[in-house]
Parts: structure tokens; sequence; C-alpha cells
């Protein structure tokens, strides 16, 4: 446990060093208070809370903003210190190298939490002391789940980084693929599942289908957690028919996402211990 502990503060100095933190937290802030003010000017008075309104342009922001960050956070962790010379003067030290890939993601999954936090706390707080709702009337639930989702959806995104960087053995090779994989979850894997479904003219692909095939791309299983977490948030998203119909329960959802968080954990994990240096 004590190099695992390590292995963390390691990787927490060395992300303050690089102002990585910094940086990444000041344009979420920005990006996150932006949008969500843009999001909540035409509401005007209304029954619905500008936090929900929040939420649901948040949710939108953080499934093609933290997938990228997660993945250059991670996609070096391995191949970077092998090529830097590091990696062999680690492995010195008594310290296993499935202690260094779970050392390395804790810390780099502390970093990215530090910054959703603060970046899309101080945006919730901005909208809700803002607002004419009242503050204790705001939707803190659903934007609490978007808070401990979007860490869940980095954390995703880390584990896929350290596949890759466990995998390859230049960082340019890397980060091409870090990139194609930001892209296949992205944007590729709805924009083909939005092509078959408007190919499917005569209907044969149910609603309950399509429902199970998302569940295969862990940002639509974000997507469905947030989006369907309260009827004013699937209103505003358009997702009330899938809400009703086909809810999927916030439980299996997390399930799924815990799923892809482990697996490709354990990958990288299998796949640098079997690396030779």
């Amino acid at each position: 446990m004590g190099e695992i502990l390590t292995m963390v503060a390691k990787e927490i100095r060395d992300g303050f060093r690089n102002r990585w933190v910094v940086m990444i937290t000041l344009v979420m802030a920005l990006l996150a208070l932006t949008l969500s003010l843009l999001g909540s000017a035409p509401m005007g008075v209304t029954s619905i809370s500008p936090l929900a309104v929040t939420v649901v342009s948040l949710s939108s922001l953080s499934i093609f903003f933290i997938p990228l960050i997660a993945l250059l956070l991670a996609y070096d962790s391995i191949v970077g210190e092998y090529e830097r010379g590091t990696l062999t003067l680690l492995l010195v030290y008594p310290i296993k190298r499935s202690q260094i890939i779970i050392g390395k993601f804790l810390g780099h999954l502390i970093l990215l939490s530090i910054a959703i936090i603060i970046g899309y706390g101080f945006a919730g707080i901005a909208i809700a002391m803002s607002s004419e709702f009242g503050f204790a009337k705001q939707d803190w639930l659903s934007f609490g789940k978007l808070l401990f989702s979007s860490i869940f959806l980095g954390a995703i995104f880390l584990s896929v980084g350290y596949v890759i960087s466990s995998w390859v053995k230049d960082r340019s090779t890397a980060a091409a693929i870090a990139i194609g994989v930001w892209l296949v979850f992205v944007l590729l894997y709805d924009m083909g599942l939005l092509a078959i479904l408007a190919a499917d003219t005569e209907q044969m692909i149910g609603s309950e289908v399509v429902t199970w095939v998302m569940l295969f791309n862990p940002t639509d299983s974000y997507r469905m957690l947030n989006l369907t977490s309260s009827a004013e948030t699937a209103s505003l998203s358009g997702m009330s028919g899938l809400s009703q119909d086909n809810k999927i329960s916030d439980l299996s959802l997390l399930l799924v996402m815990g799923f892809w968080v482990a697996l490709p954990l354990g990958l990288a994990t299998s796949i640098f211990n079997r690396r030779q240096l």
C-alpha cells in the first residue's frame, strides 16, 4: 500500500509541477460557466431549475471534453517513462508493476477530480446564486450526480489510456491511437447508430434494442445516467421518451461504467506485466 501511495503522490506532484491541474481547471471552469450561462439565458421565469439546465449543458460538454483530457493524461504514462528511460529506474525499486499502474491511475484520477469539482462546482454555484429560483430549491441532486458520474467517466478513459500506453512502444503511436479511441467513442459510435436507425425505414429496431446498444459505449451510459435522472433534465434534453419507456436504473448504469473502469485497468496491468524492457 505504501508503494501505491508513493506513486500517487509522485503523479500529483508532477501534475502540479507541469501546471496540468491549473490549466485544466481554468479551462473547464471557463467552458462550464460560459455554457451554463448561455444555456440558462433564454429560460426566463419558469418552473424549471436553472441548475437542471446547467446539468444538461455540462453533460454535453463532459462527453466531449473529459474523455479527451483523461486520454491526454494517461496515453504516455507508461510509454513516456519508457522513452525517457525512467521506467527501468523505477522498476529497480521494490515496487510491483501492478502497483505502478494503480498508483499512476489514482494519481491522475485525483488530478482530474480536482479539476472537475472546482470547474463544474464554480459554474454550478454561480448559476444558483445568480438565479431567482432560490439557492436551496435548485436541483442539487442531479448536479451532484453529474459531478460524481463525470469523475467516473474520466476514470473510464484513464484506464483505456493505460491500455494504450502499456501496449505501444512510442509516444507518437500512443497519441494517434488515443485520438482514434476518442473519435470512436465520442463521435463515430453514435453517428453510426444514428445512420443505422435512419436507414431502418421499416422500424425493425425497437427502442429497447437501441437502449442496450447504447450501453456498449460508456459515454452513452454517462448520457443516460445524467439526462434521464429527473423529469426536468429528461424534458430539456429530449430524452423523456427513453426516460419513461426503457429507463435503465442508475445502479445498473453505474455498474456498467464500473465494468468499463475495471476491465481496461486489469488489461493494462496484464499487458504491462508481460512487457519486455
